[in-house]
């Protein structure tokens, strides 16, 4: 079996992550349980900054919150020194409430409405990723409003087509984000910001989607952003200071993923905008990145109990647990694979092929489809491995099903990083309108 991070087996059989042993993890805090290993996040963290500082360019890393945003996760954020990206005022109020440095925030979204832009402009936030004109004349109008001058990106389209699912791809030409290179959008973005007097232009984003397993689109999206940097240049005076290239860096779900180092990313983007950028004669600019996913998703395992089983023979055998697609509805949403073993019985030897359900009322409520596994017992602990990243972040009441903890694990310290939604919690928003009491009572 495949352990990421500090996760190991015990003589016990039992699977230990961050020096906490998964079934005394179980028995203190419930199942579901998000277990997050934060000794792999920081590893991770660290690598992409050193990855970096080893090229000699001007750089930022923001971690994408988006992929898994809570307080603590943040306070790792800045403890790590990185920047930090938010696509909503949830996200960035996350980040505000949690102490995160306001100069550190990039804001994202394809559809920022003016209260979220004013929120950001009152914490005087680093940057605002443009995504449409719509966008780019409110910035302005708000900004000015409140005597302000903030720094901007534009989100371009370069034309690449990364090789992944077509939900989380998003730097080809039809895409809802950002501004088209090849139409000449992205060129009358540019004249156009250049011409609010509230906004000052730092340069462009570009993000080709997620789950890459190789440089080539990386190395591609440089080529057509370093060309249009060069042709804005030429044509209208303008440099670009930061280009952001975006996430989409891959990690190991499953056998068969091949994600590169850390290192082998960053080394082939930062060799190309030295190629491009120096042959062009143009000063070399800073670079961002956004990893989000390649940052939290391999330290994340989600911990389940086994209840009921389905045998139908010929067909197949299901095993039901505690939770499913409200705690991660990646499989249902594009058929995400994952690993898993029995947390408790991790030594004992494999005995069948069975489908693992969640208890949804949904038919199409399957964490995993087809694994090999020990026979399954009423009871037994369930670990599904890499759900660090769009696990919690899409967590869901559907069925009015309680959203499950999350503890950090370090070094045989297991602390709770948010708690387990309580029943009141479900009911905590919901009222009875009046009328409806009344009519009740007049029964």
């Amino acid at each position: 079996m495949y352990l990421h991070g500090t996760s190991k087996i015990n003589e016990q059989g039992h699977l230990v992550i961050g020096g906490c042993d998964t079934t005394e993890l179980a028995a203190q805090f419930g199942t579901p349980l998000y277990i997050v290993d934060e000794a792999l996040v920081r590893q991770r963290a660290r690598e992409y900054v050193e990855s970096f500082r080893a090229s000699g360019l001007k750089f930022q890393v923001a971690y994408a919150s988006k992929a898994f945003s809570v307080m603590a996760m943040c306070a790792i954020a800045e403890q790590e020194d990185l920047s930090l990206d938010v696509v909503s005022d949830g996200e960035l109020y996350t980040a505000l409430k949690a102490g995160f440095p306001a100069a550190r925030i990039h804001f994202h979204g394809n559809n920022k409405t003016p209260e979220e832009i004013n929120m950001a402009l009152d914490a005087n936030i680093g940057c605002f990723v443009v995504d449409n004109f719509n966008e780019l004349y409110l910035l302005n109008a708000l900004a000015g409003d409140k005597g302000k001058k903030v720094n901007i990106l534009l989100r371009i389209t370069p034309g690449v087509e990364a090789h992944t699912h077509d939900y989380i791809s998003t730097g080809q030409t039809d895409s809802k984000f950002g501004f088209d290179v090849g139409n000449g959008t992205a060129y009358k973005a540019i004249q156009e910001a250049s011409a609010q007097p509230n906004l000052e232009l730092l340069g462009v984003h570009s993000h080709i989607g997620s789950q890459i397993f190789e440089v080539e689109g990386f190395v591609m999206a440089v080529d057509r952003v370093a060309g249009f940097a060069v042709q804005v240049r030429d044509e209208l005076n303008i440099l670009f200071r930061v280009i952001n290239l975006g996430g989409g860096f891959g990690i190991r779900y499953v056998e068969g993923d091949t994600p590169l180092p850390i290192s082998q990313y960053v080394k082939a983007i930062t060799d190309s905008i030295k190629s491009n950028f120096s042959a062009a004669g143009y000063p070399l600019p800073e670079i961002w990145v956004e990893p989000g996913r390649s940052m939290v998703g391999d330290a994340g395992t989600t911990l389940y109990t086994v209840g009921t089983s389905k045998d139908i023979p010929g067909v197949r055998k299901y095993i039901a647990v505690d939770g499913g697609m409200t705690d991660n509805p990646r499989p249902a949403l594009y058929e995400s694979r994952y690993e898993a073993i029995l947390a408790n019985r991790a030594n004992d030897p494999v005995e069948e092929n069975v489908t693992v359900a969640g208890k949804c009322c949904e038919s199409g409520d399957k964490l995993i489809i087809d694994i090999e596994l020990p026979k399954a017992n009423n009871g037994d602990l369930l670990a599904v491995f890499c759900t660090g990243a769009y696990n919690y972040a899409m967590a869901s009441n559907y069925n009015r099903i309680r959203r499950p903890a999350v503890v950090f694990v370090k070094d045989g310290a297991a602390d709770v990083a948010v708690k387990r939604e309580s029943l009141d919690d479900i009911v905590g928003n919901d009222l009875i309108p009046a009328r409806m009491q009344q009519a009740s009572a007049a029964k």
